[in-house]
């Protein structure tokens, strides 16, 4: 059986290349960053993983909570703007289980929204110290627009 030198299989197949992005990591702009660090790694359990620092002062940080990145830096006095800085912006947490951040949250000492079920997720939302809004989601076969009944 003869093959053909035009078929496919005597064909170099196209190479897909690796991916280029990698990671998308919010950068946000804080009114205090000690009041932020607070937040996010006392309160949600981020850990700092870099830093700038400069003049002796922390000045930008990269957190690190799993597969979830952010980064933080402060504004300077002269810079800051007049609006909240997070109003409008939702940041959205895709979890295995939006629960145990609720609980987790709880026993912090933070204060999340009681989780709901919306387009087939729980989801429960923080607002951080600045007003960005972080919704943490997990799937669910739960009716749309279930509230989590928990022993408050």
């Amino acid at each position: 059986m003869q093959r053909n030198p035009n078929s496919l299989d005597n064909q170099e197949q196209p190479v897909t290349p690796a991916p280029n992005i990698q990671q998308v990591v919010p950068f946000l702009w804080v009114a205090n960053l000690e009041a932020s660090l607070r937040f996010y790694v006392n309160g949600l359990g981020f850990e700092k993983t870099k830093e700038w620092i400069d003049d002796g002062k922390l000045r930008w940080c990269w957190l690190q909570l799993e597969g979830a990145a952010l980064m933080l830096q402060e504004y300077r006095p002269d810079k800051r703007p007049s609006g909240k800085p997070g109003e409008g912006v939702s940041l959205c947490f895709q979890c295995n289980d939006a629960l145990a951040i609720y609980q987790a949250a709880l026993a912090r000492g933070l204060k999340p929204q009681r989780p709901f079920v919306g387009n087939a997720m729980w989801v429960t939302i923080l607002p951080d110290p600045d007003g960005y809004k972080l919704d943490f989601e997990s799937p669910t076969d739960a009716p749309e627009e279930s509230l989590y009944a928990d022993a408050d």
